[in-house]
């Protein structure tokens, strides 16, 4: 999978493009923590539009991302979900932790 970072204004965007699975981990890390360490940073935006697949261990990353931001103060969006990988957001019940589009 590649990741990128975008930022504009208080939003960083991350821009997910492939397969998130567990072989995702090193590099969504980076990203998100790359986002966290931005001071004027408010929101970060997990940008799906790409994504062709995830799986349990890309919910996990997820989680510890939600986890890291709400120390930051930071608020964490998921967008442009669609196809299979709004089906595992639904079934994981993911809509009462996250903001999703």
């Amino acid at each position: 999978m590649q990741i990128t970072v975008e930022k504009k204004g208080e939003t960083a965007r991350l821009i997910l493009n492939g397969r998130f699975d567990f072989s995702s981990h090193r590099e969504f890390r980076n990203a998100s923590d790359e986002a966290l360490q931005t001071p004027e940073v408010k929101e970060i935006e997990v940008d799906f539009s790409r994504v062709d697949y995830l799986d349990s261990s890309a919910l996990g990353m997820l989680l510890l991302l939600r986890e890291k931001a709400q120390h930051a103060n930071l608020k964490v969006s998921l967008t442009n979900c669609s196809g299979l990988v709004q089906q595992v957001l639904d079934v994981a019940n993911f809509q009462r932790l996250f903001a999703i589009s």
